[in-house]
């Protein structure tokens, strides 16, 4: 067994081949400490510290028929060398000895997003940019090993993500990796809403719902000439027609009553949305939500001891051409059952990229650079700053990063921010929206 090598994994990798096979109930009995693989990444291995009674715990994992890693070999020791060593020569074992998969008897067909059943016409453009660029390759690879644990509840997923439904496929599948790694016991076994979470005995019902693109709108790949919006063109679109954006799909989401519902009726229910309205949207639309979800817009300006003071502005409706809706949307008759929503400005293919790359999975001759903005903590900054940096194994960006929750001041069932604890939440409390935000918060 000496000629098989077994390697370190870092957690990243790790949780790029393995996480959804994680039970959340393990963080209250154990603590991971280590990682590991053999050559081909066919064999996985995890030292664990057993926190009840101190033992170390080896596990070794393999890939059933369908390429979802479960265990199926475990073993507890009293010290931490015997439990590696005996990690070790397991995998170099079952690398020599075992077959390639290792069946449960339980398999499901794992979906094959990438095999195109549409016809290319039909196919959405960044549908076919992912399958053939190499820029995309870390995406690809991500979500390729995330579709053996993700269930297709609707019975239409692969169709909807290679056409029209691309944007809000990924939606769903961000809104899965970020459950998943917020340790929610995770439940899809109804067609809506579409997502049931469950952790310290309480449940949360998510439903996902995208701003969608008008078919007169193209992605700039497809448009003759690109376009580019000037910042007054911007701020006019985020203070009138953005609100309206927002509240279409919301509204038709209230509509589904899904607080009727038997396996959700008591239980907070939160509509998770992102913006795909047009290219980069989401990256300057969400004061839009925010204004239209609470009624307020708020200006800011610095007194005479050079203290920042903000100053809320009740907002009555938003109106853009035609058409003029009522500001506020926790305001409005029956959102009461809606417990809170869930935005991201970053539930998008360039997610999958960057948490790809960081895991590994990249293409040599590509280089991948993250630039934005975050949330400047110093009580008196008025704006963000900017941060830039070059994505590589080195980088620590988390599924969560970029998520918040608005929570429904007049909400019926609240929703535990214990529950989600990695990611920007905000309140409405006299006019202002008080926020709880991680250390590095991006915008």
């Amino acid at each position: 067994m000496n000629e098989i090598t077994v390697r370190t994994l870092d957690e990243k990798r790790f949780n790029a081949l393995a996480a959804s096979t994680r039970s959340p109930a393990a963080a209250y009995v154990s603590q991971e400490l280590a990682w590991f693989s053999n050559e081909g990444e066919t064999v996985l291995g995890v030292l664990l510290l057993d926190t009840i009674d101190g033992d170390y715990v080896s596990i070794v994992l393999g890939p059933d028929e369908t390429g979802r890693f479960r265990a199926f070999d475990v073993e507890s020791f009293p010290d931490q060398e015997s439990a590696l060593s005996w990690l070790h020569n397991t995998i170099k074992w079952h690398t020599l000895n075992s077959p390639p998969l290792f069946p449960q008897g339980d398999e499901t067909e794992a979906l094959d997003l990438f095999r195109p059943i549409v016809p290319s016409e039909k196919q959405h453009v960044y549908f076919r940019r992912l399958i053939s660029e190499a820029a995309f390759l870390p995406a690809r690879e991500m979500i390729s090993r995330m579709m053996p644990y993700y269930v297709d509840v609707d019975g239409n997923f692969v169709e909807q993500f290679q056409s029209t439904g691309f944007d809000s496929r990924v939606w769903e599948l961000c809104l899965y990796a970020y459950l998943t790694e917020e340790e929610l016991f995770l439940e899809r076994k109804y067609n809506a809403p579409d997502f049931m979470v469950t952790k310290y005995g309480e449940t949360v019902a998510i439903e996902a719902v995208i701003v969608g693109r008008k078919s007169d709108n193209p992605p700039r790949y497809l448009r003759t000439a690109p376009v580019r919006k000037t910042p007054r063109e911007v701020m006019v679109e985020s203070e009138d027609a953005m609100p309206i954006r927002f509240g279409s799909p919301l509204y038709t989401k209230l509509q589904k009553k899904y607080w009727e519902l038997p396996h959700v009726k008591g239980n907070p229910i939160v509509f998770a949305i992102a913006d795909f309205h047009d290219d980069q949207s989401m990256l300057w639309s969400s004061t839009a939500l925010i204004n239209y979800l609470y009624g307020y817009r708020h200006d800011f300006h610095y007194d005479n001891e050079g203290q920042l003071v903000i100053e809320p502005k009740k907002i009555e409706s938003h109106k853009a051409s035609e058409k003029e809706i009522p500001s506020g949307f926790f305001f409005q008759p029956d959102t009461e059952h809606v417990s809170a929503v869930l935005f991201s400005a970053s539930g998008t293919i360039s997610k999958f990229n960057r948490m790809g790359r960081q895991a590994g999975f990249k293409d040599p001759s590509v280089v991948m650079i993250r630039e934005g903005t975050c949330h400047d903590h110093n009580p008196n900054a008025a704006v963000p700053k900017m941060f830039r940096y070059i994505v590589d194994e080195k980088c620590r960006e988390t599924w969560g990063e970029g998520f918040s929750m608005y929570h429904n001041p007049n909400a019926l069932h609240p929703v535990s921010e214990d529950l989600f604890p990695s990611i920007g939440h905000h309140r409405l409390r006299d006019g202002l929206i008080v926020s709880t935000l991680p250390d590095f918060y991006e915008l």
